[in-house]
Order: C-alpha cells, then sequence, then structure tokens
C-alpha cells in the first residue's frame, strides 16, 4: 500500500528509496518545510537561510540541494500557503451560503488567523486590486514606489518580499530529486481563486448588514496576517493573539464603534 505525503513522494514498503527521494532525504526536506514555515512566519521573507537550516537541524547546502535558491523556498512555501487559505476560504463559503454569513467569514479569519498562514502569503494578497464592492483601494502613489502600493513592511505587518515575487514555480528536479515549481501563470491562478473566495465571503457578509461597508478583501488579508508582538510566556502569548484578533474583528462590524 502507497501513500502520498507532503512532500510530494510516495512511501511504503519499506525501500530506502521511494518516490525518487532516500528515506532520510525525504525526512530533511519536511525538516526543511516546518522549520521554513515557523522562521518566515516569525521574521518575515527577509530571514536568511542558515537560520531555516538551523531550526531544521541540516547543513545549509541540504537546504540548497532541496531549493536552488532562497527564492525557490519562498514561492514553493507562498504558494502552498495560498492554496490551504483558498481550502479554507471554501469551506468558510458553505457556511456563509447557508445563511450565516458573518460566521462564515469570522470562522475563515480565525481558522487563518491561528494558522499563522496569512503571514506566509505573497504581500500582492493583502493589496491586490479587484473588482467590485470587494475590491482594494487603489494603492497610494508615491515617490520611488508609485503604481506598486504600500509594502507589508510600510504597513507594518513586518513581511519583506523576496527578489523576484510574484512567480510561483513551476515542478522541476533538485539535485536529489525533491522538486520545486516556477510558473507564473499557476501562481496567478491560484492567487485569483483565493481572492474570489474571500472577495465572497465579504460581499455576502455586507449584503447581510454584518460588515462594514467600506471594508475590503485587502483589509480581510490584512486581519489574518496581523501577529501580536513575541512573547516568552505561551499563555499570554495565546491571550494577546486572541485579544487582537478580538479587537480586529470588532472593527470590521458595523455599528460598533
Amino acid at each position: 500500500m502507497t501513500r502520498t505525503d507532503d512532500t510530494g513522494g510516495r512511501t511504503g514498503g519499506g525501500g530506502a528509496r521511494i518516490g525518487g527521494l532516500r528515506v532520510d532525504a525525504r525526512r530533511n526536506l519536511r525538516h526543511v518545510l516546518s522549520a521554513a514555515r515557523d522562521v518566515f512566519g516569525e521574521q518575515g521573507y527577509g530571514a536568511p537561510m542558515e537560520e531555516v537550516a538551523r531550526r531544521a537541524r541540516v547543513g545549509v547546502g541540504t537546504v540548497y540541494r532541496r531549493f536552488p535558491s532562497k527564492e525557490a523556498l519562498v514561492r514553493y512555501i507562498a504558494a502552498e500557503q495560498t492554496r490551504w487559505l483558498t481550502d479554507r476560504a471554501a469551506e468558510a463559503l458553505v457556511v456563509a451560503s447557508d445563511g450565516r454569513p458573518w460566521q462564515g467569514l469570522e470562522g475563515f479569519v480565525r481558522g487563518s488567523a491561528a494558522s499563522g498562514s496569512g503571514r506566509l502569503l505573497p504581500p500582492e494578497l493583502w493589496w491586490a486590486r479587484g473588482e467590485g464592492p470587494g475590491a482594494a483601494p487603489p494603492a497610494p502613489e508615491t515617490g520611488a514606489g508609485a503604481g506598486v502600493g504600500v509594502t507589508p513592511a510600510e504597513a507594518g505587518v513586518g513581511v519583506t518580499p523576496a527578489e523576484g515575487w510574484g512567480r510561483v514555480p513551476r515542478q522541476r528536479a533538485g539535485t536529489d530529486g525533491a522538486t520545486w515549481t516556477d510558473d507564473a501563470e499557476s501562481e496567478s491562478g491560484a492567487t485569483r481563486e483565493l481572492l474570489g473566495a474571500v472577495g465572497q465571503l465579504v460581499e455576502q457578509a455586507r449584503v447581510a448588514g454584518e460588515l462594514r461597508a467600506d471594508v475590503t478583501v485587502a483589509d480581510v488579508m490584512l486581519v489574518i496576517a496581523a501577529a501580536p508582538p513575541r512573547l516568552t510566556d505561551p499563555e499570554r502569548q495565546e491571550a494577546a493573539a486572541e485579544r487582537l484578533l478580538e479587537l480586529l474583528l470588532r472593527g470590521l462590524r458595523p455599528g460598533r464603534d
């Protein structure tokens, strides 16, 4: 019997090499991906690959054998989190379409914020433009960044985009059989799908009178990306995160100034 795991290969049968990767290489890849999510979620995409390697307890060369550049790893993580959030938004739409629009939107926001996935999304998702009532406002046009919009760092989100952002990779083989992707069209489609689902959640809650009229999809993306300060006490950290989310959700509701 075989099964597919999160590295894209197959396991089973007890062999030393499975789905193009040795068992130890597959284990290292899982560690690298887990460490990358933690490091980039905490420090932003400007964090060094050396820190990812340290958290994964592997050499930095091992990281580069699986991903040919930091950009490739960043894009892989961003694409992974985009897909995960799209699935959550689809689940929330089922709730919203069942006559509970605010519960659907709130559930999506709470689950997304708790997972930390919002802090790993491509920055353009937070400032994405669209059409219709749920669209984000035009980006400010100032200085050298005219026409580009405010960066997450300028917005206080704390994520620094990697060079060459905006492309999610097409499947390619690394030196040990691991794969990464490089496909701008696929990334664009995934982005549109996520924004479309969140846009429907926003619009249904607005039509029901349960969301402020000026709230946009970009506002919702910013909420799920917000994070409280890092605290050493886990209980205080959890309490701070919950309080921040409550305040942000309250700000989305109409008539609750």
